[in-house]
């Protein structure tokens, strides 16, 4: 089966996740993507009672796509997540021959050599590469490409601080749960 995992904080999903997900499934013909909200995130500060509400959101987000999935592989661990140790995880569960995809932006693949193993991690992974207005360098070794895709220009970090979300359902969440004025 052809899948891509679509790794991230998510914090909180927007719109661009979305159409980014819903690009490679037609671009690329996969059967399905795999959202993997991270529990704490190695590179961001963050604060861990927020995992709960961000894997929340990412189900309430893909719930009207049956090809969206989201997996709790890293939020069940209640620890640090790092890309490797998932991705070996995805490939045993699915029989992945080969390499497996995943989902990225410029930003985040920008800073991978930084990233728990990353000479290791390399060997596994076919890079989808999304453009998030930030130019990549010295990656000639990694396995990507870059996703012939439109760049948004949307951010959670604005999302956050505008509560404001073209996802009614996650802006609903947020509001109810009172998201983002007293939890950071």
């Amino acid at each position: 089966m052809a899948i891509c995992i679509f790794p991230g904080t998510f914090n909180p999903i927007h719109e661009a996740h979305l159409k980014m997900a819903e690009f490679a499934l037609q671009q690329y013909g996969f059967k399905k993507v795999i959202f993997i909200p991270s529990y704490i995130p190695p590179h961001k500060e963050l604060n861990k009672n927020l995992a709960k509400h961000r894997f929340n959101m990412v189900k309430l987000a893909t719930a009207h796509n049956p090809k969206l999935e989201v997996s709790d592989i890293e939020y069940k661990k209640e620890g640090k997540s790092y890309s490797l140790i998932t991705v070996k995880e995805i490939i045993e569960q699915y029989n992945i021959p080969g390499k497996l995809n995943f989902l990225i932006g410029t930003d985040a693949f920008a800073k991978i050599n930084s990233w728990y193993k990353a000479d290791e991690l390399k060997q596994l992974v076919h890079f989808i590469v999304f453009p998030r207005g930030i130019e990549i360098n010295d990656k000639a070794d990694w396995d990507y490409e870059i996703a012939p895709m439109d760049f948004f220009d949307i951010s959670s970090t604005e999302i956050r601080e505008k509560r404001n979300d073209s996802i009614k359902e996650v802006k609903d969440y947020i509001e109810k749960n009172d998201l983002y004025t007293r939890i950071h």
